[in-house]
């Protein structure tokens, strides 16, 4: 579906080689600003799927390709526009991104596909993590990425508890609450 998220999702997946050719470039300035449009489109694909009635499920499915895509190559941009951040940051950076693949790996192991919830924590961590990285790239400080991390474990914990409590893969689900609300019914099916 041509929508305007799902364009803006798109695009967002299109801008990851862009921002790993720039990083790898040496071009700091062009990718901070590549960086900081990628993040734009991520806050207003969401919201102008949700203001123009465009949520579909192909959107959630576009948006996680792109989350995804767009967080598992900031560590190798970080690596070759601040590799001393990273060399500090590597024991956080590495337990946090461990966290955040066990999740997907969880999820693709159990659905045999990428889980798109949305969680009201992912949906917080994002913006953390968004600022976090513009803090980065902008050539401040890494110790922000340290008291990131252990909310993006807890993130990860909440996803992947939900996905062993859905039952059947479904996407935008808003909490680990929500999930066991739409399990209760099912549950309750009959089956002793």
């Amino acid at each position: 579906m041509l929508t305007v998220p799902n364009l803006l999702s798109g695009f967002r997946l299109v801008l990851v080689p862009v921002l790993l050719l720039l990083a790898w470039g040496g071009l700091p300035k062009l990718f901070f600003a590549t960086l900081a449009i990628s993040l734009f489109t991520d806050c207003l694909d969401g919201y102008l799927a949700r203001r123009l009635n465009q949520g579909t499920e192909l959107g959630a499915k576009l948006d996680s390709w792109a989350d995804v895509a767009t967080w598992l190559a900031a560590p190798l941009c970080a690596w070759w526009l601040r590799p001393e951040v990273l060399r500090q940051e590597a024991l956080w950076l590495v337990t946090g991104i461990g966290a955040y693949l066990v999740s997907i790996l969880v999820g693709y192991v159990r659905f045999r596909r990428l889980i798109s919830y949305h969680t009201w924590l992912a949906k917080a961590l994002a913006i953390a993590l968004g600022a976090a990285a513009i803090v980065l790239f902008a050539g401040g400080p890494g110790w922000m990425l340290r008291l990131i991390m252990p909310v993006v474990m807890l993130s990860a914990v909440e996803e992947i508890a939900m996905t062993l409590v859905l039952p059947a893969w479904r996407t935008n689900v808003p909490s680990l609450w929500h999930a066991l609300k739409v399990r209760k019914p099912a549950d309750s099916g009959g089956e002793s």
